[in-house]
């Protein structure tokens, strides 16, 4: 069989601290928290919510278990068919496939058309089409950033990268480079030209502003004049006659011009414009799963308190920076005038979702007696749903400082869903946290992650399951692709690693998945989203190629950073995501059908696999480099999310998708004998060397060489090693066994 692991770390005997609380066995950090910080905030009775807890976690383990069973069942099934059926040239016949998918049951009817009726959701999710930041919710700097990302420094975000060249005297340099200064400007004044157009002129001519009449006045020396599109102006900040800010908006989103003639900048400027502030990150998800390390209750209680302080509107965090003491908060709503002289504001920060853990991991965080009085790890996805409301109340109550969402909702991303009875499970579980918490029913809403196989294969119909909840669909290329090759890992080998973007059902994949959103209703009540920009220091190339994520159609798209945000912000003004939207309705009410089944299910196997010697080791040292240079800071420091620098020193954001990929490529390559396991071993032993030289500035790092026996590069060989049987090629399990190993072994 493929899936033989356990769904959980190999952990030591239990040593932690814990309280009773029924059959429930909490670890001593994680109770203290929630009894001493939480409960007393959001006012529930404790022995109410523990019970309601473990009545909870007895009702839904069972069927949890039975759900990842059914994975395995699957897939041992598909692994038969293809031994039964091998592959010619890389061809399998699609035909009988489709077939036999759908007489075992991994294919099911997609069912009458219908709407989603998602009710409750804020506007930055149903109507603003905008950049998504992604972030570990357990390091706070990180999440504060991401909170505060909503509004961006577009001269900050050009200058400081490599949007704006270096070229003809416009180097960055230690200090403030005049000449690349007034490229930045000329930038953000082009940008302003082309969405905020003047009836006259260029903002290049503005010589200041002023507000007469509820209109915005625009000076050009002697003369004025006025935006072609009076109804682009909304607010301002200051004297009517002389304001301090200009606020825009245009497709959704507001862009701030900031006057102060004083500034270093302004004094430069013959309007006195300063910079101009984009509305970016209009939503930024908070992470506890692929992006963070959280193996046990200490860690998860980390979680878990950042985003209970995100939720209150108390999260603070001091750190140092260039020698100086910095404390970092949340930022205040930004207040505006409207033209017609009335008072208003706007939101300061991201309207956050929170992406919770999926179905298959367990956490030793909180034990569970059973009938027969043994103790079992509680899975962590049904762990997450009772505590991460919890730590919402605050919000959802609007009894807190900084609010999050204004209409009452949750929005809870669900991630590693197998299809639609894994979808099912979720919203019944969700159903039975609102009842213990006293929420009103579907306020805690569902974003379904389209990263799993089956889950493309019967969209509609997991939307429909979640038709009442759903809030976000998106597409994710690594977790997809590393799903996409641990099913079918039988078939043969697949192709090299970059040619997965050029193959039918990748296409078909990103296609279907923004056609079968639109059909579904989606637009006006929930998210399209597209997956990561990967590459932070590499703005240039976003600016060139991330337009085409709100092209076809995604009313978000992920993004590293804050100054990634702001650049990506430029697309939406590019592109009206909504009316891109409403072109793809049109098609479908003409007939042209969502359904690319045969293209999303053909296979990416290489129709040759002689490939030469060198391009062979160019593909293992890539994916090898790249999992050890992951795996050595998630085992050794517990960073789930980092820069990590490829093979050729760029620096990649990696996280948990991108090791499941490189590591179920290459366990296909070994499995189908392209490489030997000599040639894996000795590319890791190298690549450890590499990986070691990368991080030799990190006083914190344990370098690999020359033993090659640490916790981490073990866990990175048996990636490999131990692929093709780890339940869908998840990397969690063996990554959370050597972390909790390494702890237990430094106590």
């Amino acid at each position: 069989m493929t899936n033989q692991q356990p769904h959980h770390a190999s952990t030591p005997a239990d040593t932690a601290q814990r309280v009773s609380k029924g059959d429930l066995l909490i670890d001593q950090q994680l109770y203290d928290f929630i009894e001493n910080e939480v409960l007393p905030v959001v006012k529930i009775d404790s022995n109410k919510y523990w019970q309601d807890f473990e009545n909870i976690v007895k009702e839904f383990t069972p069927r949890n278990r039975e759900l990842l069973a059914k994975r395995d069942q699957f897939q041992q099934q598909i692994d038969d068919w293809h031994n039964a059926n091998p592959a010619k040239d890389g061809q399998i016949n699609r035909e009988a496939y489709r077939a036999f998918l759908q007489k075992i049951g991994y294919l099911q009817p997609q069912g009458d058309d219908f709407s989603v009726d998602t009710q409750n959701v804020d506007d930055e999710i149903a109507h603003i089409a905008a950049p998504q930041l992604v972030v570990p919710v357990r390091n706070a700097r990180y999440a504060l950033n991401a909170a505060n990302a909503r509004w961006g420094s577009l001269y900050d975000a050009l200058y400081g990268t490599d949007a704006i060249s270096e070229d003809n005297g416009q180097e960055k340099g230690k200090g403030y480079n005049p000449t690349r200064g007034a490229a930045v400007i000329a930038f953000a004044k082009d940008f302003l030209d082309k969405h905020f157009a003047l009836q006259d002129g260029s903002y290049t001519d503005v010589t200041g502003f002023a507000v007469s009449d509820g209109k915005l006045v625009v000076k050009q020396g002697e003369r004025q004049t006025a935006l072609q599109d009076s109804a682009q102006f909304v607010g301002y900040t200051g004297n009517a006659s002389q304001p301090s800010a200009v606020l825009l908006k245009h497709n959704g989103l507001h862009a701030d011009i900031q006057i102060d003639a004083d500034s270093p900048i302004g004094k430069t400027d013959p309007a006195g414009i300063k910079d101009v502030l984009l509305e970016a990150a209009v939503t930024t998800i908070q992470d506890c799963e692929d992006s963070v390390a959280a193996v046990d209750a200490e860690e998860k209680t980390e979680v878990y308190r950042n985003w209970f302080g995100l939720m209150t509107g108390e999260l603070a965090e001091t750190f140092d920076k260039n020698g100086k003491t910095m404390t970092r908060t949340m930022q205040p709503d930004r207040e505006y005038t409207a033209p017609n002289g009335e008072a208003f504001s706007l939101p300061g920060r991201s309207l956050m979702l929170i992406r919770n853990v999926g179905h298959l991991m367990t956490n030793p965080a909180i034990l569970v007696k059973d009938n027969n009085g043994q103790t079992h790890e509680i899975y962590e996805g049904i762990m997450d749903a009772l505590i991460t409301p919890l730590c919402a109340l605050p919000d959802l109550r609007h009894d807190n400082r900084l609010p999050n969402s204004r209409t009452g909702s949750m929005y809870i991303v669900k991630p590693k869903m197998h299809g639609v009875e894994e979808v099912q499970f979720t919203v019944d579980l969700f159903a039975a946290v609102e009842r213990a918490l006293g929420l009103p029913e579907n306020t805690l809403k569902i974003g379904i992650m389209d990263e799993e196989r089956r889950t493309s294969a019967n969209l509609k119909a997991c939307i429909r399951a979640a038709r009442h909840r759903v809030i976000f669909i998106n597409t994710g290329f690594m977790d997809r692709t590393g799903d996409e090759m641990h099913t079918s890992m039988q078939a043969g080998a697949f192709v090299r690693k970059n040619a997965m973007k050029n193959t039918d059902w990748l296409s078909a994949y990103e296609r279907q998945n923004v056609q079968i959103g639109v059909d579904t209703g989606l637009a006006g009540k929930a998210q399209i989203g597209k997956g990561m920009w990967a590459q932070p220091d590499n703005m240039h190339a976003m600016l060139a190629s991330k337009g085409a994520h709100p092209k076809s159609g995604a009313t978000c798209a992920w993004v590293p950073s804050p100054t990634g945000a702001t650049l990506h912000a430029i697309h939406y003004h590019d592109t009206d995501v909504f009316d891109v939207l409403a072109n793809i309705q049109q098609q479908l009410d003409q007939g042209q059908s969502p359904d690319a089944l045969d293209d999303l299910l053909t296979i990416p196997l290489a129709q040759a696999t002689d490939w030469s010697d060198e391009e062979i080791a160019q593909e293992l040292d890539n994916n090898i480099q790249g999992i050890l240079g992951y795996v050595v800071r998630w085992v050794d420091q517990g960073i789930g999310c980092s820069k990590v620098p490829d093979i050729d020193n760029i620096g990649l954001m990696e996280d948990r998708a991108t090791l499941r990929i490189s590591s179920q490529h290459v366990a296909n390559w070994l499995l189908h004998g392209i490489v030997t396991a000599e040639q894996v071993d000795e590319t890791l032993q190298r690549m450890a060397k590499v990986v070691d030289q990368q991080n030799a500035g990190d006083p914190n790092y344990r370098p690999m060489a020359p033993n090659f026996d640490g916790y981490a590069y073990n866990a990175a060989r048996d990636l490999i090693f131990e692929g093709t049987r780890q339940p869908s090629g998840y990397t969690e399990p063996l990554l959370h066994r050597a972390r909790l190993a390494l702890k237990r072994a430094n106590a």
